[in-house]
């Protein structure tokens, strides 16, 4: 299959058969006993045994060829611009190349990286709907960008974050990027967005770019935002003692991001872990960043927490998937009955030591990818951005 292959009903009944796995991306029971997706109009309508389905009168029959299925990873923490072009890198097609490395759903953290950013009230207010507007009508290879992420000052009164939910905006970017860093203003901030309810994310670590702002323990444990953004940092990590304190005492979800301290993600891990908020933790990959775009970033994660930290890969898939959308209220994430037919088909690389997907990822080995479908309809064949999958499903009928 092309590489730039767009195939599939966008309306009507899919059938996706000889599934080799079927990982939910609930953390709960990550792993189905299933062989076979049924989709009708973009969105699952059975899974389970093909014995035990309705397979007839498909408009396209897809054979996985025993390839694993995951839901479409979802990207908790980037920051796009405009279109599919990042000024941090001056990169074109970066987020293309994240569906090619399994990424179907990003949320942006902040359109901080645009040339000449406004930070006056009328300029982040227009600057947030553009973006969120733009994404809406404009999918790179089909992927959902959930843009409008409006930075924070200083001078922001309450009246602004209520204008911002009227016009659709659902979160703020993170806290620490603009004036507003530190503690008591972070927590004004945080308080204000919950009561309108909009969604707050606070960056955490070292400054990331010019004119962004050191961020400790104690000014996220006294502004307790929805989101504790790179947790390992962005990408200077705070001490490691102070991560676990954050993962014990810090109210919101804890993010780990590719373009962070790794070590420290290992220890966020073992730290959510023990505090037992396993559920809590998400993944990202803060791109673009100075340290560079990762296509495979939210795959390597994966990989990562699982063979360094003794996370079962189908537990670290959870992650990238389940978790986030659960905690940030998005309609992706799971395979199950009635959510959108976002796909990721992997498996082991060819020749990896591992004997199936699973054990590959522990060993290390970042997953090949065969397949990636966005709403029921085929957005990428065999991946440019990862090794030969050691199996790949086809189309064999419409």
């Amino acid at each position: 299959m092309a590489h730039d292959v767009v195939a599939g009903p966008a309306k009507g009944k899919l059938v996706i058969r000889n599934l080799g796995l079927v990982l939910s991306g609930d953390l709960d029971r990550p792993i189905l006993d299933a062989d076979t997706i049924v989709v009708v109009d973009g969105r699952i309508s059975a899974i389970g045994k093909a014995a035990g389905l309705d397979l007839e009168q498909a408009d396209m029959v897809i054979d996985a060829k025993g390839s694993a299925v995951s839901p479409g990873l979802i990207d908790s923490h980037c920051h796009p611009v405009f279109g599919d072009w990042t000024p941090r890198q001056n990169q074109l097609g970066w987020i293309e190349m994240g569906v090619n490395g399994g990424v179907t759903t990003l949320v942006s953290a902040g359109e901080v990286h645009l040339p000449g950013r406004p930070k006056d009230a009328v300029g982040v207010k227009a600057l947030a709907i553009t973006a969120q507007r733009c994404f809406q009508n404009f999918r790179p290879a089909g992927a959902k960008v959930i843009a409008g992420a409006p930075v924070a000052e200083l001078d922001f009164g309450r009246e602004l974050f209520e204008e911002l939910k009227a016009n659709g905006i659902r979160h703020i970017g993170e806290i620490g990027l603009g004036t507003v860093a530190k503690g008591r203003d972070a927590k004004r901030v945080v308080d204000w967005c919950r009561e309108i309810g909009l969604e707050t994310i606070m960056h955490t670590g070292g400054p990331s770019i010019a004119g962004s702002h050191f961020v400790d323990r104690d000014d996220v444990l006294e502004a307790q935002p929805d989101v504790v953004s790179h947790i390992n940092g962005g990408p200077t990590s705070i001490a490691h003692a102070d991560v676990r304190i954050l993962c014990e005492q810090a109210k919101g979800a804890l993010e780990v991001v590719h373009n962070g301290n790794e070590r420290s993600a290992l220890v966020a891990l073992e730290a959510a872990q023990e505090a037992g908020r396993l559920a809590d933790l998400l993944i990202g990959t803060d791109a673009p960043a100075g340290s560079g775009v990762q296509p495979n970033g939210v795959l390597r994660m994966i990989t990562l927490l699982s063979s360094l930290g003794n996370l079962p890969a189908e537990q670290a898939f959870c992650l990238a998937t389940g978790n986030i959308a659960k905690t940030r209220k998005l309609d992706a994430g799971l395979i199950a009955v009635g959510m959108p037919a976002d796909f990721v088909f992997l498996d082991k690389p060819q020749h990896s030591s591992g004997k199936d997907l699973l054990e590959a990822v522990s060993f290390g080995d970042i997953p090949g990818i065969g397949m990636v479908m966005i709403d029921g309809i085929v957005r990428t064949g065999r991946s440019r951005s990862t090794p030969p999958s050691n199996t790949a499903p086809i189309v064999v009928g419409h």
